[in-house]
């Protein structure tokens, strides 16, 4: 009887764990920008060659919060801070989901316009209403989800900027008007950011004054890589793969570069730039384990053909 109340207890024991224990399956979401497209890709691609199964959904930025939150999701791979803080401030407090890592360093996110515009006098959000009709009382975003600066800007009437449009679309979208409208002379303010090669493809500049919405230094910003709560306590060799995975401006520019200039996918991106710096895997993978026990950095080498 003891044996086969111990198993009974055991199967009890495990039903009543939730699903995402399982550290074989890595869940991450990113919210169709192609940064943290390329960043999630290179986590994907090394998290595969260490044994495990990976998924990326594209996701709106709350609905990816919220699916952390429920354990429907394991890791994020793009908390841009101060940016991104309104989105994450109701979840900090209860600690659902945990900032791990500050992967990228010397990122920046606020309004900017092409330079021909501030040449003409437009170098601050406060100079904006004064060239209404020239804008089109039009502000150009991204994805929605990813605008709530900007739609909270023009709720409060910010700068005078009440009576404007927040045209939201995708990245890719709102790089296109800036090519069309660039090309006929015509004036655009629109969400930009770095890293991202928008910054050498355009001759752009970005808008002082807007320190109190996006942060100082031009949105001066973090990005961090996040977890659901006891993710790194649960799948320690992914956590320790997630902590050490560290980015820099450039690295991430050259790969979003690949995805925006020669459109392939951010797996093929990713293995492109790993393949072109193969001396960052060992600093990302040092002292990690495979799920097989075996050594990361071999492992991973051979699995990306290196």
């Amino acid at each position: 009887m003891e044996p086969r109340l111990a198993t009974a207890d055991a199967i009890a024991l495990c039903a009543a764990l939730p699903a995402w224990a399982d550290c074989s399956m890595v869940r991450m979401a990113e919210p169709g920008w192609t940064d943290l497209a390329l960043t999630s890709a290179v986590t994907q691609g090394l998290l595969e060659g260490m044994g495990h199964q990976t998924r990326v959904d594209i996701l709106g930025i709350p609905v990816i919060y919220e699916s952390m939150k429920r354990g429907d999701l394991d890791a994020f791979m793009g908390y841009w801070d101060p940016a991104m803080e309104t989105y994450f401030n109701a979840y900090r407090d209860s600690g659902a989901i945990e900032t791990i890592h500050v992967n990228l360093e010397g990122a920046k996110f606020t309004w900017a316009v092409p330079a021909y515009v501030h040449e003409a006098g437009v170098t601050s959000f406060a100079d904006l209403a004064a060239h209404a009709d020239r804008f089109e009382r039009t502000l150009y975003g991204i994805e929605p989800g990813s605008n709530e600066i900007m739609l909270d800007i023009v709720a409060r009437n910010a700068f005078g900027l009440g009576d404007w449009e927040v045209r939201e679309s995708s990245e890719q979208g709102m790089l296109a008007q800036l090519a069309r409208e660039e090309r006929r002379g015509n004036w655009m303010v629109f969400l930009a950011w770095a890293p991202h090669p928008m910054n050498t493809h355009f001759e752009i500049r970005y808008l002082e004054g807007g320190d109190d919405y996006y942060g100082p230094d031009f949105g001066g910003a973090t990005v961090s890589t996040q977890v659901r709560k006891g993710y790194v306590e649960e799948c320690p060799q992914v956590g320790k793969l997630l902590n050490q995975l560290t980015f820099d401006v450039a690295l991430a520019s050259e790969g979003m570069g690949y995805i925006l200039d020669e459109d392939p996918s951010p797996r093929d991106a990713a293995r492109r730039l790993i393949a072109r710096h193969p001396e960052r895997l060992e600093g990302w993978l040092s002292g990690g384990r495979t799920t097989d026990g075996g050594d990361t950095l071999p492992a991973v080498k051979a699995d990306l053909g290196l």
